[in-house]
């Protein structure tokens, strides 16, 4: 309904048969308030997974707090749904046209040509908060890693962010006189040293395998740049490419440097490894930091650092799951939230639950551990991100990598054996 229709004075000229119909539309546009906005929501409702506690807990938060104007506008509601269950509801949801404001859509439906999308109910959100004002809430790092995940859209609201690098012990680099390293021959020299020296350089599961095929993205874009793997998806290139084969044959040349035994290996025991002292590095996300910043687990305290993988610009990064607004029920109460999210969910998220976001940390965070404090500085200054190996896979792209990155670890599949597997993949679901 036209704005200017609802505020517009009825005149005693009017046609009472007019004035009557034209209440009853005004009728069915309001929302029962005299705040409430035109059209579009009558609720701001959210539908996540029902294993996501978090985000639940930070918009009780919000409402009741920062966002309380928005509250007022549009109130919050949510809804959860099992992980294993999400995909098929929400496909059914579109397909009713019933979806809610805010939803957690797989990539693959809310990216460009998917379901969601062609049927107009994915908003984009770039030029939303460039209309709202706030589009320079969200960090460059993490509009970065959206715009590659969704071939240059911005269909996802960052709730979430974390970047992976490598987790060290820093009393084992003390101990040993080794220095954080600058570039891949360095790390390959400092596993060489602390393993000659009864350490164990690299922990990662084989039990998980992408905790081990991250390494593989990650050498990847050191040694051939941030476009490598999008070229890859393009095209342009195949990971049976010599120089992509190299890189793989250069993690498995590392595999000499990891932890005994690390095929039958747990992700559990894997960071338990780490926190105990055992392991002097360990690649991983950010999301370790809940485990680092926890007593009960972490052995070592204030001894655990990170830095990036050597010769990457930015950070391998991921944005959690997909938040996708419906494009057919946004109103100025629609907007209202996402303002209020843009400018508060950053400093929010990490004062009540020591996470990272998308979102530029407005309000110092006071008391933060000093792991959690560097690492924010490193998100904020970050010019860019790259995604993780398995970025822009197909499903059994993904699904190989990860059952097979073990042998390839350990040598009991080749390099080459290894990337034409995943290049089969992927030109078999192009």
């Amino acid at each position: 309904m036209n704005l200017m229709m609802r505020i517009m004075p009825r005149r005693a000229s009017v046609p009472i048969a007019f004035a009557a119909v034209t209440s009853l539309l005004l009728a069915g546009c309001s929302g029962g308030k005299d705040d409430a906005p035109v059209g579009g929501a009558k609720e701001f409702s959210v539908l996540v997974t029902t294993e996501n506690t978090q985000t639940g807990a930070m918009f009780d938060d919000l409402k009741a707090n920062q966002c309380s104007d928005a509250q007022k506008q549009l109130p919050y509601t949510l809804s959860q749904t099992p992980s294993s269950e999400m995909q098929s509801k929400v496909q059914l949801l579109g397909g009713q046209n019933a979806l809610p404001v805010m939803y957690a859509g797989t990539q693959s439906l809310i990216a460009p040509k998917g379901d969601l999308q062609v049927s107009g109910q994915v908003l984009d959100l770039k030029e939303t908060f460039q209309k709202l004002g706030v589009l320079d809430q969200v960090t460059p790092a993490a509009q970065s890693v959206i715009e590659q995940l969704y071939a240059g859209s911005f269909p996802t609201v960052p709730l979430q962010f974390n970047i992976e690098g490598i987790f060290y012990n820093k009393k084992i680099f003390a101990d040993h006189n080794i220095a954080i390293p600058t570039t891949l021959d360095e790390l390959t020299a400092a596993a060489a040293k602390l393993k000659s020296e009864g350490v164990t350089p690299f922990v990662a599961s084989g039990k998980t395998g992408w905790t081990i095929s991250r390494w593989l993205g990650a050498i990847i874009y050191s040694q051939l740049g941030p476009d490598a793997l999008q070229k890859v998806k393009d095209k342009k290139a195949k990971l049976t490419d010599p120089q992509y084969v190299a890189a793989a044959q250069k993690l498995q040349e590392l595999g000499k440097y990891f932890i005994d035994g690390i095929t039958n290996l747990d992700y559990d025991t894997m960071n338990a490894q780490m926190l105990n002292g055992s392991a002097a590095m360990m690649y991983m996300g950010t999301w370790f930091l809940a485990a680092v910043n926890d007593p009960k687990q972490n052995k070592v305290g204030d001894n655990i650092g990170f830095f990036g993988v050597p010769g990457i610009k930015g950070y391998p990064a991921n944005v959690g799951s997909p938040n996708a607004i419906n494009a057919k029920l946004y109103n100025d109460g629609v907007g209202a939230w996402l303002t209020c999210i843009a400018k508060n969910w950053g400093s929010e998220s990490l004062k009540k639950q020591g996470t990272f976001s998308g979102f530029k940390v407005n309000t110092p965070v006071d008391s933060l551990p000093a792991l959690t404090a560097d690492i924010q500085k490193k998100i904020d200054s970050a010019p860019a991100s790259v995604l993780w190996f398995e970025g822009l896979f197909t499903p059994k792209a993904n699904n190989d990598s990860s059952a097979n990155a073990a042998p390839l670890l350990t040598g009991a599949m080749s390099a080459k054996d290894f990337m034409t597997l995943i290049q089969s993949d992927l030109d078999a679901e192009a």
